[in-house]
């Protein structure tokens, strides 16, 4: 069957009312014209068609199209049946120029001051990058690695014939099977101890972070977030009325001791133990164990956010500190995206027993059940083994990419950068040499204007003291661009635009 590329029009009609359906036809398509949902070129669908849908005779599509035909909004082609035109009659531009104008009006007026006081201190732009562009964007996996060829079979076979009631409804938490591969990887890989009914599929690890704000956040509560950490969870807990307050990192992680000071009263404290974020420290032992006194002790809760655990270089192994939890005050969340692609949007959370419940009735709440296309191909690629096989393959390449990062920069940037090598992660932070003529903003707004993304690590901090670098991510680029991409950022960086 051939599909038709006319769109499907909203158009309803008052039978009982003063004015001719005819009439209601042309003020309806008039309208969707001029308030752009009708675009310049837009095919409209056959008079046959669009009488069949409203219950109307053709004559009266006919009487309308004509009209709409006579003022210039609609134009026929041969072959092609009716669009919209491509030059609108004088009458609609001058609509838009006048809608335009009021808008801007309003604008001014001050109508935005309905926005919610949450919306203070949302930062949209900071963690949105360029589309399209990949040096030296982080958390970007090597996208030319992943097997879409075998993802695409998969995927194929089980939509083939799908079972039908996964057609209907789906579970809160997700494809069953799914969450007991996740659950069955995380114990042997990271140590966790959970059953797959405590792992819930979300929308990204971002609709994770959400899900526990709003379960365990009532405005005005402190939450302990890491300085400098990643903007998006500061926006995500500020949306819940959370009263942030920023701890600072040191050699061994979060300061307990600081945060005990800045809010002893916290509910939550959010984490990257594993692999910091942007700085990479790994929590040590000693710190891990504190933490968790404090979380008991305090009856508050620790969100561990474990973004890109998969990727350890070297060193000894920390399991998460959700396995060192014996008091279940540890949530867990992972994600897919910088694993496989973030297009798959694909998170999870592993939430404690007591809270199985309050979480699953939230997720009702705001999300019937997750979409469940991607996860049965999702659940075949772990049980089939490709999963582990391609984080091995990624392993060992970022590895190796991380070392020509570092080595391209002693090579170029002759002090201008700074790095060292990390254990883990996908991007190194490097440090701007002492006798830089600007500030970090500066100089990533440089890289930016030669189309490299490079974010200023003080953009990550909260207050007045911060430290400044570069954030380069390099899993997405292949040994080539990253010597390529070095030049070119040194390149602009040394540009004498100060």
């Amino acid at each position: 069957m051939r599909a038709s590329k006319s769109p499907l029009l909203s158009i309803s009609l008052d039978r009982d009312g003063g004015d001719s359906l005819q009439a209601q036809i042309f003020d309806q398509v008039r309208s969707a014209i001029l308030n752009s949902r009708l675009s310049p070129g837009t095919r409209l669908p056959a008079t046959r068609t669009l009488a069949v849908e409203l219950g109307v005779s053709r004559n009266t599509i006919l009487g309308a199209f004509e009209r709409l035909y006579a003022e210039g909004y609609i134009e026929g082609r041969s072959g092609s049946g009716t669009q919209v035109s491509g030059v609108l009659p004088e009458e609609l531009l001058s609509a838009r120029q006048l809608a335009g104008a009021r808008a801007k009006a309003s604008s001014r007026a001050g109508k935005l001051s309905a926005l919610s006081r949450q919306m203070t201190g949302m930062n949209y732009r900071s963690r949105h990058s360029t589309p399209g562009t990949r040096a030296f964007r982080p958390g970007l996996p090597d996208l030319e690695q992943f097997p879409f060829q075998l993802w695409s079979r998969t995927l194929a076979k089980f939509w083939r014939h799908p079972p039908h009631d996964l057609l209907c409804s789906g579970d809160l938490g997700g494809y069953l099977p799914l969450r007991r591969s996740i659950a069955a990887y995380l114990g042997a890989v990271r140590g966790l101890r959970c059953r797959a009914e405590q792992v819930m599929i979300t929308s990204g690890a971002q609709q994770a972070l959400d899900i526990i704000a709003r379960t365990l956040i009532d405005p005005g509560d402190d939450v302990w977030v890491e300085n400098p950490g990643y903007v998006g969870l500061r926006s995500t807990l500020t949306a819940a009325g959370a009263r942030v307050n920023a701890v600072g990192i040191d050699d061994d992680g979060l300061s307990v001791e600081a945060g005990r000071r800045l809010a002893p009263a916290a509910v939550l404290a959010a984490v990257t133990p594993s692999h910091q974020y942007p700085l990479g420290v790994t929590m040590s032992l000693a710190r891990r164990l504190e933490l968790l006194d404090w979380a008991a002790g305090a009856r508050a809760w620790i969100l561990e956010d474990d973004y890109d655990s998969e990727f350890r270089y070297g060193g000894k192994p920390l399991s998460a500190l959700q396995g060192l939890d014996q008091s279940g005050r540890v949530i867990y969340v992972g994600t897919f995206s910088k694993v496989l692609f973030p297009a798959l949007r694909l998170g999870y959370i592993v939430i404690p027993e007591a809270l199985l419940e309050p979480f699953t009735e939230m997720r009702a709440s705001i999300d019937d059940h997750p979409a469940l296309a991607l996860q049965p191909a999702l659940h075949a690629f772990f049980e089939d083994g490709h999963f582990a096989s391609h984080i091995r393959r990624l392993r060992s390449l970022y590895a190796a990419r991380q070392e020509v990062l570092i080595e391209a920069l002693r090579c170029e940037a002759d002090g201008l950068l700074n790095t060292s090598p990390h254990e883990a992660g996908m991007h190194l932070v490097a440090r701007l040499g002492p006798g830089y003529p600007a500030p970090d903003h500066v100089a990533a707004g440089c890289a930016a204007a030669a189309g490299l993304i490079t974010p200023a690590l003080s953009g990550f901090y909260h207050g007045q003291d911060k430290a400044e670098g570069l954030v380069l991510g390099y899993a997405g680029l292949s040994a080539d661009e990253i010597r390529r991409d070095v030049k070119r950022l040194v390149t602009a960086l040394r540009k004498p635009a100060f």
